[in-house]
């Protein structure tokens, strides 16, 4: 079993960021300044295709859950992204992507098959990277631990949540359901949906589906108008308030 390694440490506006690696897997753990001594609830992130562990994304909800309710917060780089070298595989399905684009044909056959590639790689490094988290005293074992995760981090996290019992509250949303829904049908956890309804490139039946495949007796739908990109940033807001929620943690301060 691969153990955690910190190489780099910063911190700003209550929040500190480490940088890490768990064998040849790069990530970040965000922790409050004030809060790295205690069995704080865990929250592992999802970043989308094309970004990174350090994405504007990643941070600013990082900043939210970590300063809103006193979370840990853990991003890793999925196979392919980040620091991380591209395969010769990953190039030829990028490639692909971009000619689907340009020609103005479906990009969904190719995504779900890439992303489901990416998730055959990447849920054995989430359970490694947790196995090791854990091991923190900051972190521990006793701690719960949730997953966020929109677009590829949902093609990742479903497969993840569906066999991996330490995860007890999620936030998915935004992909197809072609390869999720049996996975789906194994998740039993408390789950919020995000869902954008005039979504360009997935129809809002596929995202219904998907929805309705898991097997949740508490899971919330958030539709909003607009297309793929226009998710509002008040979700972020109110998956911090789930997972406070869930996890028994006050809001120490308003989300911004």
């Amino acid at each position: 079993m691969s153990s955690l390694h910190f190489t780099a440490e910063s911190s700003s506006n209550g929040m500190l960021e480490r940088d890490f690696s768990v064998g040849d897997v790069p990530g970040v753990l965000w922790s409050p300044v004030s809060g790295t001594a205690h069995h704080l609830p865990l929250i592992l992130m999802g970043h989308g295709g094309g970004n990174h562990k350090k994405h504007p994304a990643m941070a600013g909800r990082a900043q939210r859950l970590v300063t809103g309710c006193g979370f840990h917060v853990a991003v890793i780089d999925a196979p392919g992204h980040g620091d991380r070298p591209r395969t010769a595989h990953d190039e030829q399905e990028i490639a692909e992507l971009f000619r689907a684009r340009a020609a103005g044909e479906p990009e969904g056959p190719i995504v779900v098959r890439y992303n489901a590639y990416l998730a055959d790689l990447a849920v054995p490094e989430w359970q490694a990277t947790l196995d090791a988290l854990q091991k923190l005293p900051e972190v521990g074992t006793t701690g719960p631990v949730g997953y966020f995760g929109l677009n590829m981090g949902t093609a990742i996290g479903v497969p993840l949540v569906a066999i991996e019992p330490r995860i007890t509250a999620a936030v998915f949303g935004q992909h197809w359901p072609d390869a999720l829904v049996e996975k789906a049908k194994r998740i039993t956890i408390p789950i919020e949906f995000d869902l954008q309804w005039d979504d360009e490139h997935i129809p809002r039946e596929a995202g219904l589906a998907l929805f309705n495949a898991f097997a949740s007796k508490e899971k919330t739908l958030h539709a909003n108008a607009g297309r793929h990109k226009e998710l509002p940033r008040f979700e972020v807001d109110s998956a911090v308030r789930f997972f406070a929620r869930h996890f028994g943690r006050a809001l120490t301060s308003p989300p911004a």
